[in-house]
């Protein structure tokens, strides 16, 4: 399957440098509009934490980019979202995205639960990330601290077995599958973060994957499921390129993926469209692509497909 030997050390080997952060800043914020599970499109504040790097190096991993060396201070997580939501407009939900896991020790200080749980008080819904592996009774403790509702996002990447452990993500389908029927029979809802064609995979193998995916998260107990297009930019994923072993999907199968996803029926699909125009294979009609993509996040249905002379 591979021609490169992928281990942890040749991973980290393959990175740049990482960005300087602040501990007691968020390293990005923002306010965007999502289709809610009431149905509606409401607003959604989503916190991107500075914190520790993630335990687990995954081959496709760039958010390391943001990340501290070392644990936080008790207190700067809170800080940070301080920081944000006296920045952001109102909104409905909130995203504590973290570059890892919310649930490490390393990461969030269990300290800080409480002051978290104050300031985000007012939302909803508030959205967690954590890998199946570091989940713990601290997700129950923190869900009881909440006044809204707790969900978890979990990257479930693929439920190609052998693509799965080439990714480096040290868990299988199994520990996906047992930490969601968990948290369902706890009343936490779940989203996967799937991948439009990682490494390993032909453009119709991605396409194919992402489906099969898709249809296993749904088949566990998953609400929603978000196509996350695999992106170069982290060192191991250009030599892998070079190797023949990875080509980033074009915009056009990530609309196959995201069509078939909604059709499904079986709960919200979501496509990532942040740096969508990576994917552009025609500068004509890659922007109204991107809109088309949009307004189906958002209405969570299939719109009429886009017709370029250019590309045809």
């Amino acid at each position: 399957m591979q021609s490169l030997r992928l281990t942890t050390d040749s991973i980290i080997t393959a990175r740049g440098s990482k960005n300087a952060v602040d501990a007691r800043r968020p390293y990005a914020f923002l306010v965007e509009p999502e289709h809610s599970s009431s149905g509606r499109v409401e607003d959604v504040a989503t916190i991107f934490l500075t914190n520790r790097e993630c335990p687990f190096r995954c081959l496709m991993c760039d958010l390391w980019k943001n990340t501290t060396e070392e644990r936080v201070p008790v207190g700067a997580i809170p800080d940070q979202i301080d920081y944000a939501l006296s920045r952001l407009p109102p909104a409905k939900h909130i995203k504590l995205y973290n570059s890892g896991n919310f649930f490490d020790h390393q990461a969030i200080p269990p300290e800080d639960y409480e002051a978290i749980a104050d300031r985000v008080r007012d939302f909803e819904t508030v959205i967690v990330e954590n890998h199946p592996k570091l989940l713990n009774d601290d997700c129950f403790r923190f869900r009881d601290l909440i006044a809204g509702e707790l969900e978890v996002a979990i990257g479930l990447e693929t439920a190609h077995p052998e693509v799965l452990q080439q990714l480096n993500k040290q868990m299988t389908i199994n520990d996906f599958e047992q930490v969601v029927r968990v948290l369902s029979k706890h009343d936490i809802a779940t989203r996967a973060f799937i991948l439009l064609r990682p490494p390993f995979l032909s453009e119709s193998e991605g396409v194919q994957w992402a489906l099969r995916s898709m249809e296993f998260a749904f088949g566990v107990g998953v609400l929603c499921c978000a196509l996350i297009p695999t992106r170069d930019g982290n060192g191991i994923m250009e030599q892998l390129g070079q190797a023949g072993e990875f080509t980033p999907p074009s915009i056009r199968s990530l609309e196959e993926a995201f069509e078939a996803g909604l059709a499904m029926k079986r709960g919200r699909a979501f496509v990532d469209l942040w740096d969508v125009e990576k994917f552009y294979d025609c500068q004509q009609c890659g922007a109204a692509r991107r809109d088309r993509l949009q307004q189906m996040n958002l209405t969570q249905k299939i719109l009429p497909a886009i017709d370029c002379r250019c590309c045809a």
